[in-house]
């Protein structure tokens, strides 16, 4: 029943959006595997072997450390509705933060979330599907808005300072170097060009 592919078809695209919930599975050669729910309007599919993912502000950054470290990550869709599914896209992820080139170019094909902290790209390079059977049926009533309305009481700079102390390392200790002081201190482009003028 488990079917192979090199990318993500037509139809495995039309199935992939109209999924509520994702799960990403990332690991180093030494560390635990992390698997993280993750809802909202937070994925693109740019090109058959191209994903982006808008990674918002979490109580950990685990994925970004394995991504640092390691490279290989996992993304798995399972429908709760309808013909039963279970597809992975497997691949090598990269992380995309804030100050690069590429966060601009990216950053307005998302919903303006507050908390955004990485944009995740995966290269695609295998697609499996299997037949789901065992997945139980369930409603799709809403999306939560308690992270969002949790880091808008935050506000940015009490974001930065979570940012700094909750998300600086993985359950680990892998670093993730790019919430260093440095990060701290840049301020958006469009802050600076206000204060310049």
């Amino acid at each position: 029943m488990g079917k192979s592919y090199k990318e993500i078809t037509n139809e495995l695209q039309d199935f992939i959006v109209n999924q509520k919930i994702f799960f990403v599975a990332t690991a180093t050669a030494t560390s635990r595997i992390n698997l993280s729910p993750k809802g909202l309007d937070t994925l693109r599919i740019i090109s058959p072997k191209k994903i982006l993912w808008l990674n918002l502000t979490g109580s950990g950054n685990e994925t970004a450390a394995h991504l640092t470290t390691d490279g290989r990550i996992t993304l798995m869709f399972c429908s709760f509705e309808g013909k039963p599914l279970i597809l992975r896209l497997y691949g090598k992820g990269r992380v995309i933060h804030p100050w690069e080139e590429q966060w601009g170019e990216f950053i307005i094909l998302f919903p303006a979330f507050p908390g955004a902290r990485q944009i995740i790209q995966v290269d695609v390079d295998l697609v499996t599907t299997s037949c789901g059977f065992g997945v139980p049926l369930f409603e799709f009533k809403g999306n939560r808005d308690n992270l969002i309305q949790w880091t808008r009481k935050k506000g940015e700079n009490g974001i930065r300072t979570y940012w700094k102390e909750k998300n600086a390392k993985s359950i680990d200790g892998i670093p993730t170097p790019f919430f260093d002081d440095s990060f701290l201190v840049p301020k958006r482009k469009e802050e600076a060009t206000s204060h310049e003028s």
